[in-house]
C-alpha cells in the first residue's frame, strides 16, 4: 500500500512539530508550508491525498486558499483548522465542501481520526459491514428455516434488502454471491409458504395480510379521515421495496416518515390485476361480476387499466365517503410537467390520486433496448437508474410542491418485479396470455414443481375466461418459455425484469405515510 501524502498549511507550522512527528511515526508522509500561496503552488505540483489548512493566516486566508485549491483539484479532501468558532466561517467552509472542521488546539488523535474518517472510511466500513453480515448470515439462515407467517416473511425480506443495500459498495464479490444465494433460498421458502396459504387468505381467515384489494379501505381511508390535512395518494407502478429504500433519503429532505409498512400484492402480480384491485377494493372475479363494463380480461382487446378512476369512484361510494377528489395518471414527461404546473389546485381536494408509470416503462424498455439492458444489468444498477430518474423527475417536483402546500403524502406501488434468470417450459393454445411470469388459458402443460397452479381460479377470486381455464404463476426467478424458437426466446428475455409471479420482490411491497417537514 502506498504511503499517504499529507500537506499541512499553517503560518505557525513550527509549533506543530510534535503532531507532524506523531504522524510520521504512523508512516504518513507530511509536507508543510506556511502560507496559502505556497500551498496553492504545491497542490499544483504534487499529488497529495489530503490537506490540513489553517483558516487564520496572513496574506491569503484559509477560505481563500480553500477556494483556489478546489479550483485546481476539486476532489482533494481539505480539513479546515481554526481558532475561531464563528458560525459564518463554519458555514463558508462547509459550503465550499471541506472534508472536516477542527477547532484549535488540536491533539494528535483528532488529526488521526480525521485521516481515518476521510481516507480510510471505505476500507473500514467495508471490513465492518462484511463482518457484521457474516455474523447476521447465520441468524438469517436460522430464521429462514422457522419463518411461518406473512409478517415474518415481510421482516425477513426487509432484512435481506437491508443487507443488500449495506453491501452495495463493498468490493468483496464473495459477500454479494452469498447474499444472492440467500435470496434464492428465501424465495424458494416463500414460494412454498404462498402455495400453502394463499387460498386461505380469501376464506375468512383472520391471519391474513393487507392485500391489494383491502389496501385502500384498511390503510388509505384512515389517513384521509384523520384530520383536515389533504392527502396525496401516489402509486408508483412496479416499484420494489429496495428501489423505495434507495430514493427514500431524497424524499427525507421534504417529508418525515410517519410510518413504513409492507403489504402483499395479489396474484398475478401484474398491473391490470393488482392496481385495479387497489382502486376498486375488489378482487378481479368480483370486478368482473360487479363492473362488467369496466373490467377487461387478458384476452379482451384494449387497455386493461383505463378505468381506475371509475373503479375508485365506485369504491368511495360503497364506503360512504363523500370527498372532493381528483385522479391523474402520468405516463410521459410531458404529462408530469403539466401536472406540476397546475399543482396548486390540489390543495382544495380531500384526496389527490397520482398514478406514476415510469418504473414499469423502465422494466419494459430494459427488455427491448440494448442500452437499458447495459444500464440495468443487475439489481444494484436497476436501483441506481430508478434513483437517478426520481431525482430529476416531475414526481419529485410534485412531492416538493405537496410539502410547500402542507399536504400529507401516502406513497405505495401495485407490485414489484424480479430479474428473471431461468426458463420454465410451458405449452398453451393461441389464446394463452402473453405474460412471462403468469399464464392463463385452457389445456396448459407445464412443469409442476416450477409453478403455483390455480386449476380453479374462482378459489383465489380470479376470473375464468372459459370453463377449463386455469392460471399458473412462475416460482422465484423463472420465466415461461414456449418450446418453439426456444433458444432465441430464452436469450432475449433472460436477465430482464418481469412481474406476475410469486417472489418476495413482486409480492411484498412498500406502503409509506409521509408528513411535511
Amino acid at each position: 500500500m502506498s504511503t499517504i501524502k499529507i500537506l499541512w498549511v499553517d503560518d505557525e507550522i513550527d509549533l506543530l512539530k510534535p503532531h507532524i512527528m506523531f504522524l510520521e511515526k504512523k508512516n504518513y508522509d507530511v509536507s508543510t508550508c506556511q502560507s496559502g500561496t505556497e500551498a496553492i503552488e504545491l497542490v499544483g505540483e504534487e499529488n497529495f491525498d489530503i490537506v490540513f489548512l489553517d483558516e487564520n493566516m496572513p496574506g491569503l486566508s484559509g477560505l481563500e486558499t480553500l477556494s483556489e485549491i478546489k479550483a485546481i483539484r476539486d476532489t482533494l479532501p481539505v480539513v479546515m483548522i481554526t481558532k475561531s468558532e464563528e458560525e459564518y466561517i463554519m458555514e463558508e467552509a462547509i459550503g465550499s465542501k471541506i472534508a472536516d472542521y477542527l477547532i484549535k488546539p488540536v491533539n494528535p488523535n483528532q488529526i488521526l481520526l480525521s485521516l481515518k474518517k476521510n481516507l480510510d472510511t471505505s476500507r473500514l466500513v467495508s471490513e465492518k459491514t462484511t463482518l457484521s453480515y457474516q455474523q447476521e448470515f447465520r441468524k438469517i439462515a436460522m430464521d429462514m428455516s422457522m419463518v411461518n407467517t406473512y409478517e415474518e416473511w415481510a421482516e425477513l425480506y426487509q432484512k435481506l434488502t437491508y443487507w443488500e443495500l449495506e453491501l452495495e459498495n463493498i468490493e468483496d464479490q464473495g459477500m454479494h454471491e452469498i447474499l444472492e444465494s440467500q435470496k434464492v433460498e428465501a424465495n424458494n421458502g416463500f414460494f412454498k409458504f404462498v402455495e400453502r396459504n394463499y387460498q386461505d387468505w380469501f376464506n375468512g381467515s383472520d391471519d391474513k395480510p393487507v392485500m391489494s384489494h383491502t389496501l385502500f379501505r384498511e390503510w388509505v381511508v384512515p389517513q384521509i379521515k384523520k384530520d383536515d390535512v389533504p392527502t396525496v395518494f401516489i402509486v408508483i407502478d412496479n416499484l420494489r421495496y429496495d428501489q423505495w429504500k434507495s430514493f427514500e433519503p431524497i424524499i427525507g429532505n421534504y417529508y418525515k416518515k410517519e410510518s413504513e409498512k409492507t403489504y402483499y400484492s395479489i396474484l398475478p402480480t401484474a398491473t391490470q390485476y393488482a392496481r385495479n384491485a387497489i382502486f376498486s377494493g375488489l378482487m378481479p372475479s368480483d370486478m368482473e361480476k360487479k363492473h362488467p363494463d369496466l373490467w377487461l380480461n387478458d384476452t379482451d382487446e384494449g387497455g386493461k387499466n383505463q378505468n381506475e378512476d371509475k373503479f375508485l369512484d365506485a369504491q368511495l361510494k360503497r364506503l360512504g365517503l363523500n370527498l372532493k377528489w381528483d385522479y391523474h395518471k402520468i405516463t410521459s414527461l410531458k404529462g408530469g410537467k403539466k401536472l406540476v404546473e397546475n399543482f396548486n389546485s390540489v390543495k382544495n381536494n380531500d384526496l389527490t390520486v397520482i398514478v406514476y408509470n415510469f418504473v414499469d416503462m423502465l422494466s419494459h424498455s430494459k427488455t427491448e433496448m440494448e442500452v437499458i439492458k447495459e444500464l440495468a444489468s443487475n439489481d444494484k444498477s436497476y436501483r441506481s437508474l430508478t434513483t437517478s430518474w426520481f431525482k430529476n423527475s416531475p414526481l419529485l417536483e410534485m412531492i416538493q410542491k405537496s410539502q410547500q402546500l402542507g399536504l400529507r403524502v401516502v406513497l405505495t406501488t401495485d407490485h414489484g418485479t424480479i430479474n428473471v434468470k431461468n426458463p420454465s417450459k410451458v405449452i398453451g393454445d393461441k389464446n394463452t396470455s402473453l405474460n412471462l411470469r403468469y399464464k392463463t388459458g385452457k389445456s396448459l402443460t407445464y412443469e409442476d414443481k416450477e409453478v403455483l397452479a390455480a386449476t380453479d381460479p374462482k378459489k383465489i377470486h380470479l376470473p375464468t375466461i372459459n370453463m377449463s381455464s386455469s392460471f399458473i404463476f412462475a416460482k422465484g426467478d423463472l420465466f415461461f418459455a414456449y418450446p418453439n424458437n426456444y433458444n432465441h426466446y430464452v436469450s432475449y428475455y433472460r436477465n430482464t425484469y418481469q412481474h406476475g409471479g410469486v417472489s418476495l420482490e413482486e409480492m411484498i411491497i412498500p406502503f409509506v405515510i409521509l408528513n411535511p417537514r
